[in-house]
């Protein structure tokens, strides 16, 4: 495997960058921090690509699943949630129906045996599925077998892809996630460790599959900018905004983590990646059903909460 750094100008503002979200005024504690992660995905649902919006949440009391998929003919979503709560075994495996644009879906999981590390969404040992006039549609998880058996229905021709990855992680040094660059290829592990407090000059290294790829130091000049590395000869976009772990209350506000596969040509570009970054973010067409045959690239959010 070969991890390399190709190194890039950064871009240090005093104002807040585009891309970037406040996503709560409110200090954030051990008690209030709510970990989710959203994953919005591409797929064949009753003729037409569609967005998939699954939201997976936890907290001090329980994990929930949400399924969402837009409408083509009108501006509204339909959503399927599921809470897992975990003294209620049974709800882990079940099923229910709702329908799209007047098409009937269902919904299966099987998350008895699920495996997690960390993060409210599982890593193995489970299957999410969504059946649409016989056919496996969309389709989460390893346990791929068990969910064609239980569904009886048909593999989908085309898969569906993932387009972006947010999260929301808290922690006090560490923090970490996983995503696919390339939707064909395996995992890999992220993690973003820092050092703000303490006689030192603050630094922060993000490192991938347990290789440090970005080290700044200084980081009280630092805290915006940008680099491109290197994952498997693939190139990775990654910026960065950390003003608040240095220049805010604890909880207040978060550090902002962007991972972008591909690599930007040119100024113009890069405003055009920051401004589709911010639609990213939010509810917009970006993600259409007629962008699918554009071949966007993958992006994942990173937020980290510092809490105490």
């Amino acid at each position: 495997m070969a991890y390399h750094v190709t190194a890039r100008s950064q871009s240090f503002s005093s104002s807040q960058p585009p891309f970037a979200q406040k996503l709560s005024k409110d200090p954030v504690t051990q008690k209030t921090a709510q970990t989710t992660v959203t994953c919005v995905y591409q797929a064949h649902i009753a003729g037409f690509w569609r967005n998939v919006t699954v939201l997976w949440t936890k907290n001090l009391m329980n994990y929930s699943l949400s399924i969402s998929v837009d409408s083509v003919e009108h501006d509204i979503v339909y959503t399927c949630k599921i809470d897992l709560k975990p003294w209620h075994f049974w709800a882990k495996k079940g099923y229910k129906t709702f329908e799209v644009d007047g098409n009937q879906l269902e919904a299966y999981w099987d998350l008895r045996s699920a495996k997690f590390s960390g993060s409210p969404e599982p890593c193995s040992d489970f299957y999410v599925a969504l059946v649409s006039e016989e056919e496996v549609v969309f389709l989460l998880g390893d346990y791929k077998k068990k969910a064609y058996k239980r569904t009886k229905a048909r593999p989908a021709l085309v898969d569906a892809m993932m387009f972006y990855k947010k999260e929301n992680v808290f922690g006090k040094k560490s923090f970490s996630t996983r995503a696919k660059f390339d939707q064909r290829k395996r995992e890999h592990e992220i993690v973003v460790e820092s050092s703000t407090s303490g006689p030192r000059d603050p630094e922060m290294w993000i490192s991938i599959d347990g290789i440090v790829l970005i080290h700044i130091k200084n980081l009280q000049w630092k805290f915006r900018g940008n680099q491109t590395v290197l994952v498997n000869k693939q190139p990775v976009q990654v910026f960065w905004d950390v003003h608040a772990w240095l220049f805010c209350a604890p909880g207040s506000n978060h550090g902002l983590f962007i991972f972008k596969s591909g690599e930007t040509e040119g100024d113009s570009d890069d405003e055009e990646s920051s401004r589709d970054d911010s639609e990213c973010s939010g509810n917009s067409r970006y993600y259409s059903t007629q962008s699918y045959s554009k071949g966007s690239q993958f992006c994942l959010f990173l937020y980290a909460w510092k809490i105490e």
